[in-house]
């Protein structure tokens, strides 16, 4: 048995069903062991599409997404999307080639220091040595990636190791791929579940691994199990966040605020005093502990308690430890009320320029009529109107990291993951350029959903700050073309509508779902300033 054939089966041991990769000399006897094995090897066109659509994969399924890349380049191109998955807090398994640890350090063919390149950006990255350390390092790079603060994780893969004979090694059991639980102490959870009884309108702030679409309703579970308004918070706009209303305001009222896994960072206003109410107490609950570090520094004596725990394991607890007798069913009635806030927007006239907010509403139109339902939306100003309308069964954002152009990746893989749901991902024209060749991935995969893309001809985030900051007359850099996404779309096998009409609108939405192919609906939009929460 090659080290090839161990990795496999410890990835099909792991539940691995999927992976995403881009081929290379080095990964080609990995290619041949998940062959062997039946493992789908979903070929992509660039290597950082492949990282996100194991980002989203992971997001959708509850799985360790897997992406595998070749060496030198191949690596390089994957790097960028760790930041993504790092900061969205998703488990993934980067496996990448390498050259052999036969020729280390005499100039072997895309010799790097690969583990000295992912290292910051990752939980784990190691490189074995042997082919029979490749079972127990796959396993424990998993479950690095499953436990605690969840992450990607990295593994070198030395070209004579994956070739050489792993001997008799045994794959890992199942519970070498398990989450490791890490509990609050009993004394902590009843502090926490006092400190909410006391207060009069504390506030639950959970990080994006607590969202709906991977975490279920535990959060609406642990809502009413406290009586405590509990928010997720994902993206990097923050108390501003226009899918969140007015959490700005909420926040600004509240008397206690629990981090449950949100950091206290620069989404959070850093704490500052201004930004929430002078006198409120925080509580800061993590995995990491050097997160403690961080929110002292931000919140000084406003830091109550911190407590290492998984923010998931934390709220199992508090969920079973109740609520008191204070009600705090009015409060939360209010926090409800002001995050649904939006900004209203009218339908407009067939003949008048589509708005940002009347794609969305379409969009959000097609998506109540199906049976289910996912929801991509990327970054910019555009994907925030995206974030702030649409609500779908699940949803995968572009998160905390900001990190824009993998949207229409993500839809890829929730096509894919999900091939009975309608799929619909929502970009601007910018956004779209960074891997629209994947639209030919999609197409020869069989993967049905619909790109919506909201063209206004520029990259509008920019031009909204340069017109902001230095004027109408010093814009220069951010216009992009009227290009035909559509055509293209067709040309590699999809399906594709030109929009310029708001009553026209419907009708290539609809076709674009019944066309059974990947799609674009290239929308021809009057580009606006991104909402604001408040």
């Amino acid at each position: 048995m090659r080290g090839a054939d161990l990795l496999a089966q410890t990835l099909k041991a792991a539940g691995t069903s999927r992976i995403f990769s881009l081929s290379g000399n080095q990964i080609m006897p990995v290619y041949d062991a998940c062959f062997e094995l039946g493992i789908e090897i979903v070929h992509t066109r660039h290597e950082a599409a492949a990282v996100f659509m194991a980002e989203a994969h992971a997001q959708l399924t509850g799985e360790v997404g897997v992406a595998l890349v070749t060496a030198g380049g191949g690596l390089g191109n994957a790097v960028g999307p760790l930041f993504s998955v790092g900061e969205s807090e998703t488990p993934v398994l980067l496996l990448s080639g390498d050259s052999p640890v036969a020729q280390d350090g005499r100039g072997a063919f895309q010799e790097m220091s690969q583990c000295a390149v992912t290292a910051p950006l990752t939980k784990l990255s190691v490189r074995p040595t042997k082919a029979s350390a490749l079972g127990h390092e796959t396993a424990r790079a998993i479950r690095t990636a499953r436990s605690g603060r969840p992450g990607p994780v990295h593994i070198a893969l030395p070209f004579d190791v994956v070739e050489a004979d792993a001997g008799t090694t045994e794959v890992p059991p199942a519970s070498a791929f398990a989450r490791v639980p890490q509990w609050l102490g009993d004394e902590d959870a009843k502090r926490i579940a006092q400190a909410i009884v006391s207060a009069q309108r504390p506030v639950l702030i959970c990080g994006p691994a607590m969202n709906r679409t991977r975490s279920g309703d535990l959060t609406e579970r642990l809502a009413s199990a406290l009586d405590v308004p509990v928010i997720v918070m994902e993206s990097p706009r923050g108390l501003r966040d226009p899918s969140l209303g007015e959490i700005g305001k909420v926040l600004g009222e509240a008397d206690l605020i629990v981090s449950l896994g949100k950091r206290i960072d620069f989404t959070m206003a850093f704490g500052a005093a201004q930004s929430f109410h002078p006198n409120a107490s925080w509580i800061v609950v993590d995995a990491k502990t050097s997160e403690f570090d961080r929110a002292y520094l931000n919140l000084g004596a406003r830091l109550k308690m911190a407590a290492a725990a998984d923010p998931v394991d934390a709220a199992s607890q508090l969920s079973a430890l109740g609520k008191g007798a204070t009600s705090h069913a009015e409060w939360r009635k209010r926090v409800a009320e002001r995050l649904a806030v939006r900004n209203p927007s009218g339908p407009g006239a067939g003949n008048e320029p589509i708005t940002s907010a009347a794609l969305c509403e379409a969009v959000q139109r097609q998506i109540k009529s199906a049976a289910g339902s996912v929801a991509v939306c990327d970054g910019g100003e555009f994907g925030q109107w995206a974030q702030a309308i649409t609500s779908a069964d699940q949803r995968v954002v572009n998160g905390v990291s900001g990190v824009i152009g993998g949207g229409l990746c993500y839809g890829l893989a929730a096509a894919l993951a999900k091939p009975k749901h309608k799929v619909f991902a929502l970009m601007g024209d910018g956004t779209a350029g960074f891997h629209f060749a994947e639209v030919e991935t999609a197409a020869r995969h069989g993967a049905a959903y619909v790109i919506v893309i909201g063209n206004d001809m520029r990259w509008n985030a920019e031009h909204q700050i340069q017109l902001r900051e230095y004027g109408p007359n010093r814009l220069i850099g951010c216009q992009l073309s009227d290009a035909r996404y559509d055509l293209a779309t067709a040309a590699m096998g999809g399906h594709g509508e030109y929009v310029t009409r708001l009553d026209e609108l419907d009708a290539a939405l609809s076709r674009a779902v019944a066309s059974g192919k990947v799609a674009c609906v290239n929308v021809i939009i009057d580009g606006a300033p991104a909402p604001a929460g408040h």
